[in-house]
């Protein structure tokens, strides 16, 4: 598999120029002009509503939020977050959670790189990281996707070392029974140093490209390193594959 392409803006990259760069880059690899790229960056402070979102998870202060393609319900990215969208082309026939479960592996392996144990939760998509005590997981990582002419878009978003107050405001991904975390939170409980998104914008990159070159190669790396139960894998049948599939954590 030829490499993605790499794209990391400097600076926050404003959502709507986010959108804008991920649509350019799936028109380029539906025309076949690009073999995938990923995007690596920061967003300024923003709220984005799947097409799932209740009225009971938006803001309790007013804030705006961004309508956006992707499954899923709402949540929040901003700064100290890293957002990560692999825009590639998914294998026929098409298995969109299999690649959820892929992207959960990226993020379950930076935080191991980094010194987290993040892990599944059977039934809840996404990383988690387990409470102290007896405590509910609270989220590291996310995943939503959207999904068209088999190409996807959208992607993950890491709790790095952000601020988690904009959370307070939401029932972020629609689970009001457990919290977030950052992976700096997590790397203090275990004696570790903070994790900036710097540290981890390069190993995303790799593992991304890891999983991409296992699905073409009938090696997914979820299924080499899955550690926690997590469901069973379903495969999309044509009458969804055929325009769009969307799935958030």
């Amino acid at each position: 598999m030829p490499e993605l392409a790499i794209v990391r803006p400097r600076g926050l990259l404003a959502h709507a120029d986010g959108l804008a760069l991920q649509q350019a880059l799936h028109a380029d690899v539906v025309a076949g002009r690009s073999p995938g790229a990923v995007v690596l960056c920061e967003h300024p402070s923003v709220y984005t509503a799947g097409r799932r979102t209740e009225p009971s998870d938006l803001p309790t202060d007013g804030s705006p939020v961004v309508e956006v393609d992707r499954g899923g319900r709402i949540t929040w990215h901003g700064p100290g977050q890293l957002v990560a969208y692999p825009i590639v082309r998914l294998v026929e026939p098409l298995d969109v959670l299999a690649w959820v479960r892929d992207l959960e592996q990226v993020i379950i392996d930076v935080a191991a790189a980094v010194g987290v144990r993040a892990e599944r939760v059977e039934g809840r998509s996404g990383a988690w990281v387990r409470g102290e005590d007896g405590a509910p997981h609270a989220k590291v990582g996310a995943i939503g996707l959207h999904v068209a002419e088999g190409v996807t878009s959208h992607g993950i978003a890491i709790n790095c070392d952000n601020a988690l107050d904009a959370y307070a405001a939401i029932v972020p991904c629609g689970i009001s029974d457990a919290g977030v975390t950052t992976l700096s939170l997590a790397a203090a409980a275990v004696g570790r140093a903070p994790v900036s998104v710097d540290r981890v914008a390069d190993l995303v990159a790799a593992r991304v490209q890891d999983a991409v070159d296992g699905m073409h190669e009938g090696r997914r790396i979820a299924d080499a390193t899955r550690s926690t139960t997590a469901g069973p894998r379903l495969q999309a049948g044509p009458d969804r594959t055929a325009d769009r599939q969307e799935t958030l954590a």
